[in-house]
């Protein structure tokens, strides 16, 4: 597997963001299979030890792809099924008392927010993987250019790291890459009905927005609610926005055909986030989220079978957001 965490060179556009050597990922490479210590025991230590929280996990992905497409009698049976994965984990995790002051001016960083604490195993090699996409390339992607954010952010995640060491040990590996799409992120408005109640407004939206996803075979994986968590969980000041939430999204066919074939290290950007913000007083809505391109580029995906899967699914959301009655732009914040 290690063959797949090296220099990528991919641009998935003709017109790209050069980037020579930017990071990409970071590992811990484990001996053995780590599964059972890192959910028993150092999932349930994670806040205390470093701030971050987790929400929506998603642990043993490859048992629900042995039971959908490993199942003869299972409509979705794949006919060139093998159990290629030990153990493949998202566990989404964020820092949100550290995220506070960061969305409150670059609420784009909610592109990442949470992210894929990410956890694999493949059965060809005895080594487990533990890990997460650089954020220096989150914020790149979203567009984040604030410098204060920008360092603190990067700074958010290094307890992270110390801790994921300090229980794993394990060799410790930063990837690099070179390009990404000229358009990393999709981005959306949509005008909000103020006559009324914006948070009945909201509401009804996400029962549609929820409804049109999960019509097109995508699982609704993950739901944060930031307005929530600040004002009322953690009683922050967070009135710069009237709303301020984020999905996670997981189209389940898509994942099976990058994950269990060749590429569980890609797990690193799923679930996909997806995030919607109203600016307090405002009648627009903003939503983004990073293309799927961008697994592309940052992961040197070359397979053409994978890079049709990306293509369909980055046009396939744009769609649905459209047929909601989102009008697609082009900035990220």
């Amino acid at each position: 597997m290690i063959q797949h965490l090296i220099k990528s060179t991919l641009a998935f556009s003709l017109t790209a963001i050069v980037l020579y050597g930017a990071p990409a990922n970071h590992f811990n490479i484990i001996d053995g299979d780590q599964e059972e210590k890192y959910e028993k025991e150092f999932l349930p230590s994670l806040e205390d030890a470093t701030g971050f929280s987790l929400s929506d996990p998603h642990e043993k992905i490859d048992d629900a792809y042995a039971k959908r497409y490993g199942n003869p009698k299972n409509p979705d049976y794949d006919k060139k099924w093998t159990t290629n994965l030990d153990n493949l984990g998202f566990f989404s995790v964020s820092n949100d008392i550290a995220l506070h002051d960061i969305l409150l001016s670059s609420p784009q960083a909610a592109g990442f927010q949470p992210f894929n604490l990410h956890i694999y195993k493949v059965k060809t090699e005895n080594v487990t993987y533990i890990g997460h996409l650089d954020p220096t390339t989150m914020l790149n992607v979203t567009g984040v250019t604030n410098e204060t954010d920008r360092k603190a952010y990067i700074e958010m995640f290094k307890p992270l790291d110390a801790y994921v060491t300090k229980e794993f040990g394990g060799k410790v590996i930063n990837t690099t890459f070179d390009k990404l799409p000229a358009k990393p992120m999709m981005t959306f408005e949509f005008e909000v009905d103020k006559n009324g109640d914006v948070v009945e407004w909201v509401e009804a939206f996400q029962e549609k927005f929820e409804a049109a996803f999960e019509e097109k075979d995508y699982i609704i994986a993950g739901f944060k609610n930031f307005k929530e968590i600040y004002e009322e969980d953690l009683e922050m000041p967070f009135d710069t926005y009237d709303q301020f939430f984020v999905y996670g999204l997981c189209h389940f066919t898509f994942s099976y055909n990058v994950f269990n074939k060749g590429r569980p290290d890609a797990g690193v950007f799923a679930p996909c986030a997806m995030y919607f913000y109203i600016k307090k007083g405002s009648n627009k809505m903003v939503v983004g989220m990073p293309r799927l391109a961008v697994w592309a580029a940052v992961m040197e995906i070359k397979d053409p079978v994978k890079l049709e899967w990306i293509k369909k699914i980055d046009k396939e959301i744009v769609d649905i957001m459209k047929s909601l009655g989102a009008k697609e732009i082009w900035e990220s914040y």
